[in-house]
């Protein structure tokens, strides 16, 4: 929660610093936000595989959290965009370091049964941090008169708390000598026994993910239609209450239905907020589009991760959840790319248009192979 107060209180307004002080598109945008994305996600494959070769996770964690904190530091210093695309690139290395192994340690710590309430419980939380700091971000912004480097340095406090909570307050469990079996063969050679089911929930995953690009383009789509430059954070206040408020629920519903049924209406709520959005003319629209687009994230994030605790073996759920962030990290790369492509050629709308088109392309997948997604975590985890 902390972590994410931090990088919201800077995502909320880097899009617009790079726009409108810098001078760049948004296909520059998109790029950015693609490769950052992207670094975080594809780095998960090596720290989840390393934390099950190592049988810990909380070290790893740590040291992600610390080098994201002590990234935070070259936001308010940097002033052309190069030094930018370094300090999001880093930032994103180091929650790439840290995911995988802290969502293995969430699945280890969780009962099966409680398994889609812990992941919903934790994106809530997640998402609690995300709606605190662009709200941070608009009060400091009123309060400096838009100074985007006082908002930076601020920013980087949250940070270093959260390095601290990690070190003081979360104690790993001990894991069954049989859990730790994957020690012996080494990481990545468990990558060609993940199975069958865990394979399709990746597939799914980074079908997904290319139609979902970065929250950065909701941002521009609110200055696109007029909105103060004070006020455009509220997207994101806006989209992450929506998201909180439903991820826990979802989460704890989950648990007694099928989650693929829930995934399918989060893709139906995605793909009626990227129409809503390609043709908003004014805030009540954008409004309505940016909250579908928060409660689709609330249907879909933590049952991605619960689908990877369920369809994983337990002694290879860091290597599980590093090749779904790796893939989905590819995928997130395309998108945002896609997304500045379209926005700089053919204007806002067409982005949100391309997002709709795709997500039904991911709906379609879902379809047909849902019925190999059964859960088999009661039996795994006996």
């Amino acid at each position: 929660m902390f972590m994410d107060i931090s990088s919201e209180m800077i995502h909320a307004l880097l899009p617009l610093y790079l726009v409108t002080v810098l001078g760049t598109s948004a296909l520059t945008v998109g790029f950015i936000e693609g490769i950052a994305e992207a670094t975080g996600q594809i780095t998960r494959i090596f720290s989840g595989a390393l934390s099950d070769r190592l049988g810990r996770r909380k070290a790893l964690a740590t040291f992600g959290y610390g080098l994201s904190a002590c990234t935070k530091l070259i936001f308010p210093l940097a002033s052309v965009v190069g030094w930018l695309v370094a300090a999001r690139f880093i930032d994103r290395l180091g929650k790439g370091i840290r995911g995988a192994p802290r969502d293995a340690l969430v699945a280890d710590i969780s009962p099966p049964h409680l398994r889609g309430a812990s992941f919903g419980l934790r994106q809530s939380l997640d998402t609690v941090g995300a709606l605190l700091g662009p709200l941070f971000a608009i009060a400091l912004m009123w309060l400096t008169t838009n100074h985007f480097a006082v908002v930076f340095w601020i920013a980087v406090v949250p940070a270093f708390v959260s390095v601290g909570v990690i070190l003081i307050a979360v104690h790993e469990p001990t894991l069954e000598q049989d859990a730790r079996s994957v020690r012996e063969p080494g990481g990545f050679r468990n990558l060609g026994s993940l199975g069958t089911p865990c394979w399709l929930v990746i597939a799914i995953g980074a079908i997904f993910t290319l139609s979902r690009f970065s929250e950065a383009f909701l941002v521009l789509r609110a200055q696109s239609i007029g909105l103060p430059l004070m006020l455009v954070p509220a997207v994101l206040v806006v989209m992450n209450i929506a998201y909180s408020l439903s991820a826990y629920p979802v989460g704890t519903l989950s648990d007694r239905m099928d989650r693929t049924m829930m995934l399918i209406v989060g893709l139906c709520i995605l793909i009626v907020a990227d129409l809503v959005l390609a043709q908003a003319a004014g805030v009540a629209a954008l409004v309505v589009g940016v909250l579908l687009w928060g409660l689709h994230m609330g249907f879909t994030q933590g049952l991605f991760a619960a689908l990877i605790a369920d369809t994983a073996q337990p002694d290879r759920r860091g290597s599980a959840f590093g090749m779904f962030n790796l893939v989905s990290g590819l995928a997130q790369f395309c998108a945002s790319v896609i997304a500045g492509v379209f926005w700089d050629a053919h204007g806002p709308g067409s982005t949100f248009f391309v997002g709709a088109a795709l997500s039904i392309l991911a709906l379609a997948v879902l379809l047909s192979v849902r019925k190999l997604l059964r859960r088999p975590s009661v039996a795994m985890d006996a």
